[in-house]
């Protein structure tokens, strides 16, 4: 079972651990291992290098990253092995402009495109505006909300962004 849940799923944490000891390439073929990708998914290492720019620095080791592309390292890898569900924890943290945009592009294909569901925990609330379907709102570790940006609009009558809403909703707006 754990095996079968492991293939679904991946999780992009927002400081992530990587091997400083290994190369970019070594750590995606690393990955690659792990989920007994070595056909496919092994060829499609230098394309994901290409995508999130980083071929360049595919042969070098991983210590020498900045955290943009220690972010953009994880979020290929995760993409590997085709999960149905993908967990991520600030997926724009430490990402220049460009890179927001590119991982907010693979984010809405892989929903819109592929079917694929993404659960996303972020305190930027522009992105879950710009992003999500459905958005929670969790206050003081409980869910307080849970709708579409328009149910929430309605639940904090509020006629503004989802800001609004969420301060109203948690209180701290009146």
């Amino acid at each position: 079972e754990y095996q079968k849940a492991k293939a679904l799923i991946s999780y992009i944490p927002d400081a992530p651990f990587l091997y400083d000891k290994l190369t970019g390439r070594e750590f995606l073929n690393l990955v690659v291992g792990l989920y007994g990708l070595e056909g496919e998914a092994g060829r499609k290492i230098p394309e994901l290098l290409d995508f999130f720019g980083l071929s360049s620095w595919g042969n070098r080791l991983i210590e020498n990253y900045s955290h943009g592309m220690r972010q953009k390292l994880i979020m290929g890898a995760s993409l590997l092995h085709h999960p149905r569900l993908i967990i991520i924890d600030e997926p724009l943290v430490g990402l220049d402009p460009r890179s927001a945009r590119q991982v907010k592009d693979v984010l809405k294909k892989k929903s819109q495109e592929e079917g694929v569901t993404i659960f996303i925990s972020t305190h930027t609330l522009s992105l879950a505006e710009e992003l999500a379907d459905r958005i929670g709102i969790i206050d003081k570790g409980r869910l307080i909300a849970l709708g579409t940006k328009e149910q929430l609009k309605r639940q904090a009558h509020s006629s503004g962004k989802l800001e609004e809403s969420f301060l109203k909703l948690t209180g701290e707006e009146g």
